[in-house]
């Protein structure tokens, strides 16, 4: 406690007398204070580094943790991550003098508690993660102490207070030694990264490092598949939905990866070019979610649902959209494939062609077509939302894939696609921004292509469809006064893409 008398503590001179004098103090708590305030600006860290403080403060750890002093403990452990901060003198002579296995001696004990200590877990991940940010050496002799045993055992400490750090020191590791990554995503360190998955799905996370992790060893390469199949083995979750829907074929873990990477793609759009790898495997999970999830009770939220099938389904069709709206990011190397067109060549166009026919309209249309005797539009379809938004993805990936592409545009018009996405530019509760993402795939559909336009200006002049949105895309119908046939012409207007 911070009331235990200095005297019982029993320290050597060549611990205490340092201390003092450089805090210009009398007592081992009121110098812990003082310098621990002096050591949070970078010309207080630079004087201590310059008074060789450190190694006196590790020996000072060393004590009070075989003294079992907790609450001194806390407070030489918070000085030694501030010394760590940032001042390179420090963090070198923090592993010239043995900090590592210091603070790990430290980690073990408190970690492999019945009753975990987590306030000194933290502090000690501080301290080695702001001594990871000094570089590889750094780094590597960081790497070489605690993988894999360690890393596994702190990653399956189920505490906000851990997973921040623990991710920050993966992260910076992986980010300046990348061989370190390939270990972290093969066996035996994979289930270092589910267990901290894990972890943030259960107890969530404050600061930016986890994402930064995932979008390092997701997006940025290759191991999303291999990370994602990972959180399947073994009882991955206690509560795994609806197994009656489907639910039992994926986790709520890898139904949350996929959550986390969606926002990271959305966040990262203009940055990050999506491995073929990883899109591929996109793909293939949400044509194995759609074979299961039940599409006949309407939605009654967005993502999350609580199904875990659906929320699968719904964050890969995300991911999906973000991917094919990444038009032309990035150098490609020689003889490699475009993303999208990897995409399109694994018929991604007419998975999700199949799914918006097979809908029912959205509910303005329905509702108009009570008593028409219109029998062009689709009205026998079973198939309902499953989230409010479905729709809405569908449409915007198909925008997203038209977008300047021919063979995309030429391929929904012969499958009969334009009358469906004609269907798509209304107003609909169950699907926010449906009209915008709607317009703006007509848009792309329409754009430099004649033999569209000329369906879609047929459908207008035979009173097919009321398309006042035409306008909003600088487009309007005539008739040419020789073949007497309708056409869209270019007015004064223009549309730009729908933002979320």
């Amino acid at each position: 406690m911070v009331g235990e008398s200095l005297p019982e503590f029993n320290y050597p001179k060549d611990v205490l007398q340092p201390l003092l004098s450089a805090s210009n103090s009398s007592s081992l708590q009121q110098a812990l204070e003082i310098l621990i305030k002096d050591s949070r600006a970078a010309v207080g860290r630079a004087e201590l580094a310059s008074k060789n403080i450190l190694p006196t403060v590790l020996k000072l750890v060393e004590s009070l943790h075989r003294a079992s002093s907790r609450e001194y403990l806390m407070q030489a452990t918070k000085l030694l991550r501030n010394l760590c901060a940032g001042e390179v003198a420090n963090q070198n002579s923090f592993v010239e003098h043995n900090g590592i296995e210091t603070v790990l001696t430290v980690l073990r004990s408190a970690a492999l508690l019945s009753d975990p200590d987590f306030g000194i877990i933290r502090l000690s991940l501080q301290v080695l993660a702001n001594v990871s940010l000094a570089g590889a050496e750094h780094q590597q002799a960081i790497w070489l102490k605690l993988f894999p045993n360690e890393f596994f055992i702190l990653a399956s400490i189920r505490s906000l207070e851990t997973s921040d750090p623990l991710c920050m020191i993966l992260y910076t590791c992986c980010d300046g030694k990348p061989g370190l990554a390939i270990e972290l995503c093969r066996d035996p360190g994979l289930p270092i990264v589910a267990g901290i998955i894990r972890t943030v799905a259960s107890v969530g996370s404050r600061e930016d490092w986890f994402k930064l992790l995932l979008s390092r060893l997701c997006l940025e390469d290759i191991h999303f598949p291999a990370l994602f199949f990972k959180l399947c083995e073994g009882n991955a979750s206690e509560d795994r939905g609806n197994t009656a829907l489907g639910d039992n074929v994926f986790s709520s873990e890898q139904a949350f990866l996929l959550r986390i990477i969606s926002e990271i793609l959305n966040e990262r759009i203009n940055e990050v070019r999506v491995p073929n790898e990883t899109a591929l495997c996109v793909l293939g999970i949400f044509k194995r979610s759609v074979s299961i999830v039940d599409f006949g009770a309407r939605a009654k939220s967005g993502l999350p649902t609580g199904s875990t099938s659906v929320d699968v389904m719904g964050y890969s069709l995300i991911i999906l959209r973000d991917i094919c709206a990444q038009d032309g990011l990035g150098d490609l190397k020689k003889d490699s494939v475009d993303v999208v067109d990897l995409l399109l060549s694994n018929d991604l166009t007419n998975v999700i062609l199949s799914l918006l026919h097979d809908l029912e309209p959205p509910a303005i249309i329905r509702k108009t077509l009570k008593d028409s005797e219109n029998r062009e539009l689709n009205l026998g379809s079973t198939k309902l939302c499953p989230y409010k938004g479905f729709r809405r993805d569908l449409v915007a990936i198909i925008g997203n894939c038209a977008y300047r592409r021919k063979n995309v545009q030429d391929e929904i018009r012969q499958k009969s696609g334009i009358l469906l996405l004609l269907q798509q530019c209304v107003t609909d509760d169950d699907n926010p921004y449906l009209r915008e993402w709607g317009i703006w795939s007509l848009r792309n559909l329409l754009e430099g292509n004649a033999e569209n336009q000329q369906i879609v200006a047929d459908l207008q002049l035979q009173g097919s469809v009321d398309m006042p949105e035409l306008a909003r895309l600088g487009l309007k119908v005539e008739v040419d006064q020789n073949t007497h046939r309708a056409k869209l012409v270019n007015i004064p207007g223009s549309y730009t893409k729908p933002v979320e």
